[in-house]
């Protein structure tokens, strides 16, 4: 809420020669269709938490996670020992799901979550109120941070509606002791207001845009 840095996302681009710049989306397809998901996963990790590693203390790390990934047996062993390789601590390391990464074998993702969670990383679940805000997942899995999709955020000002939607967010999110993040803010009154509201981080072009910071 004072503008303090706390940490980054982790966002995976691809610079073609030919195509131009491929977006996360649009590589995780390519990947999930050759079966080598994991593979990109693995490697994104572990070069973002090789950057991170000569961060300061103060500062954390977001890595987000796909169904692909859940879907894998070996993912929260992937993780752990990414971090191990590192020498980055677990506590400045939260992983984000969406509710497309959950629709499938809950309970299978919710095991390899709590085991991550068990180390002292963070879950976070991203992009709460793009999809169908299921509360359920509030109640099955170790989630500590709830990220508002930007959707949330756009009409805050100008909006009535949208600023009752999102407190009655907040409301829920206190009782349920979770941290929650706004994305998607791009001017001063937007944060202005969630902060009025009493969301005390968030993420958006406000505060930086994407940069590059690994080069392979």
């Amino acid at each position: 809420s004072d503008n303090t840095l706390i940490g980054a996302e982790a966002l995976s681009r691809r610079n073609h020669p030919g195509l131009g710049r491929i977006g996360a989306e649009a590589l995780f397809d390519m990947a999930e269709r050759c079966g080598r998901a994991a593979e990109l996963t693995s490697h994104i990790a572990i070069r973002a938490l090789a950057v991170a590693s000569d961060w300061p203390a103060t500062l954390r790390l977001s890595l987000n996670v796909s169904p692909a990934d859940l879907a894998e047996a070996n993912f929260a062993s992937t993780i752990l020992a990414a971090l191990t390789v590192a020498g980055f601590a677990p506590e400045r390391l939260t992983l984000e799901i969406t509710e497309q990464a959950l629709v499938s074998e809950l309970d299978r993702s919710g095991k390899q979550l709590q085991r991550l969670a068990s180390r002292g990383i963070r879950i976070a679940l991203d992009d709460f109120g793009a999809g169908f805000c299921n509360f359920h997942y509030l109640k099955r899995l170790p989630l500590r941070v709830l990220k508002l999709d930007r959707s949330m955020i756009h009409g805050i000002v100008e909006d009535e509606r949208d600023l009752a939607i999102l407190r009655a967010i907040l409301a829920m999110a206190r009782a349920r002791g979770l941290t929650v993040v706004a994305e998607g803010v791009e001017t001063e009154a937007q944060r202005a207001a969630i902060v009025r509201e009493g969301c005390e981080k968030w993420q958006g072009f406000l505060g930086g845009k994407p940069m590059s910071t690994v080069s392979h």
